[in-house]
């Protein structure tokens, strides 16, 4: 998690890995906007290691497990926010419907049984299926 700024203007941001040794973040349209830039532009960016994480944008599928369970959710919201973020990245970082739900019920599991994050993934590899595979980016084309 890094924050800084584009144009003087603060943001927040979770690094990604590129698959070759560095990372990405994803400017959406909002902070484009804001910072008066489009794509392709050229701009002024500053960034540092975030001091606290924010929380995590919680995929749907999961929010329904942890909605229907009170006691799952008490353990959801006991572990740190990285830890939350390491959980969600995992579960998203598949397109598979069959496969996010395996590691839904799997983190139910591991959670229940005392872990506070996944274990034995390569956080390196688990970024966003639609724009990496395996943790190398896609060819934008």
């Amino acid at each position: 998690m890094v924050e800084g700024n584009i144009n003087g203007s603060h943001f927040q941001a979770a690094l990604e890995p590129d698959g070759q040794g560095s990372h990405w973040f994803r400017v959406d349209k909002t902070l484009l906007d804001r910072v008066g830039a489009n794509a392709g532009d050229t701009v002024t960016l500053a960034i540092e290691p975030a001091k606290e994480w924010p929380e995590p944008e919680v995929p749907e599928d999961l929010q329904n497990t942890l909605a229907a369970d009170p006691q799952m959710l008490n353990l959801w919201m006991d572990i740190t926010p990285m830890g939350r973020w390491d959980w969600v990245r995992w579960i998203r970082s598949t397109k598979q419907p069959k496969t996010r739900r395996r590691r839904i019920e799997a983190a139910c599991s591991k959670l229940r049984a005392g872990e506070r994050r996944p274990c034995c993934f390569n956080r390196a590899a688990c970024t966003e299926p639609s724009v990496s595979k395996n943790g190398v980016l896609l060819d934008p084309a």
